[in-house]
Order: C-alpha cells, then structure tokens, then sequence
C-alpha cells in the first residue's frame, strides 16, 4: 500500500469520468432513490450520535473550521428528515446536491492525498461519517462507502474505532444507504452551538440493537519507509432480551499514518 502519485492530468480526467458516469447512473438507472422529506420525528429512535464541530488540530487553520460550521448547515437541511422507504437507497450526494459557492458554501478543509487543503464544501465527510457510524447501528444496509486511503491525524480524543468513517468527494466517492426492512426510516441531522448531532428514527420498536468494534489492530512498518495502520471493525447484535445473537464482519482498514505512531507516553503502538 505504498503511496501512489498520479499526474495532474490523470486525476484531472479520472475526476471527469467518474462524475459523469455517476449522473447517468443518477438518471437512467435502476435505482430508487430516496427524496421524500419528512418534517415531524418518525416515533423510535434507533440511534443517535454527535460529533464535536471543533477541534484541535495540528497545523489546521481554524477559519477552516468555522466555514466547515457554514458547509455543514447548509447541507444538513438538504437531508434532515429524509425518509428511506423499503426499496429505497440513500444518496448522500445525489440529496446534498454539488457544494458550490452560488449555493453559499465555503472553502473548508479536505482531505487530499495524506495532506489537506481549502475546497469549496470542504468539512462535508463530517456529516457521511457521522451518518455512516448511525447506521453501522441500524438493520439498514450501506450499499457503498469509501474508507480514508490516509490516517492524517492522531488520536486525540478520538471515541471511535480507527476506519469508522465514510470519506466522501462529489459526486463518484458516495456513502449509499438501502432500506432491506418493510418500514421506512427517517434521518434527521441538526447542529447545537458545538455539535453535529444526528439520529435514525422508525416507525415502531426495533427488534435489534448494535455493538460497533474493531479487531487486529495493528500498525505495520512499511519497506518503503511508512506505516500502515490496520484493523477490522464488527457489530455483535442482540436481542430485546439483550442476549447476544450473531457478531458481523463490517469492513476492513488499512490507512498509510501520516504522523509518527506513538502513544503520549512515548510507547509505540502494535507494531509489526
């Protein structure tokens, strides 16, 4: 997993290609999607999360955050209350729509290549990650989601397992969402002064509830010179008697570590 570098005109081009390749898919093909905005809460929450809109990080201008604020206003309002029908399949981009400046976004931070910079929209993978870890806890089904190539920052305060998150770029790196169950759930995502809060509703009592975890956490010392960091993320489910009924393969990470892998204490971590 060594570093790749590709010329501008490549990532230009590839950029082109799997944009519009996404609005044909968008607009002849044989999904349903999700559009139906619903005002008043869907009566049981399933799950509900928040993640903090600041915070200290090494380097980061914080003007970028305070925008991130503006970006993330804007585009929760485009979703908040959107009801996933059985059938259906969430878009986080095809709901969100292209940020751009005519819409009031502001250049806020992005991921790029290990690195970040200012883009237009820039602070939106707050809101797909947020999105993806509520739904890791519900009984609905992501259908697409794209991991973070890089570990940029370390884990300072950090309440997630590493890999949690959903990385999103308009409009060919997409977080989907599909509704196997036969009653509709509705996602409502707001902010406080200094939080993203989101949750997932439905219309009658959940038979399950979720446990998010991760396995073989490992940092590995790369021939090329790098670390890479690695690990599995599962769920066990339950019951509504809470007794333990399956535990489910998620997904598995691999990030190459943009920062030297050491604990405070000045301990390495699992190392290979």
């Amino acid at each position: 997993m060594e570093p790749v570098k590709r010329s501008k005109i490549r990532v230009i081009l590839g950029k082109v290609f799997y944009t519009y390749k996404r609005y044909f898919e968008w607009y002849f093909g044989d999904l349903k999607f999700a559009n139906k905005i619903e005002g008043n809460p869907f009566v049981y929450k399933i799950y509900t999360h928040r993640t903090p809109l600041i915070r200290e990080l090494k380097d980061v201008d914080m003007w970028l955050q305070y925008n991130k604020i503006i970006n993330l206003k804007i585009a929760t309002k485009k979703i908040d209350g959107l009801v996933i029908y059985p059938g259906e399949t969430f878009s986080f981009w095809r709901s969100i729509g292209k940020p751009t400046k005519k819409k009031g976004y502001k250049k806020g931070m992005v991921l790029y290549y290990g690195n970040y910079k200012a883009g237009v929209g820039g602070g939106l993978c707050q809101l797909s990650n947020l999105i993806y870890w509520m739904t890791l806890h519900t009984p609905l089904i992501i259908s697409e989601r794209h991991r973070h190539s890089y570990d940029v920052f370390p884990d300072l305060n950090r309440t997630q397992p590493f890999g949690s998150g959903a990385t999103c770029a308009y409009n060919y790196l997409d977080l989907r969402i599909y509704n196997p169950t036969k009653q509709p759930y509705q996602l409502k995502v707001y902010l406080s002064d200094d939080y993203l809060i989101g949750e997932w509703n439905t219309v009658s009592e959940p038979l399950y509830s979720y446990e998010v975890y991760e396995r073989e956490h490992k940092i590995t010392h790369e021939y090329w010179g790098g670390y890479i960091r690695h690990n599995l993320i599962f769920r066990k489910v339950f019951n509504k008697n809470k007794e333990l009924i399956d535990d489910q393969y998620i997904t598995e990470n691999h990030g190459i570590m943009m920062y030297q892998p050491f604990l405070k204490e000045g301990k390495w971590l699992d190392i290979e």
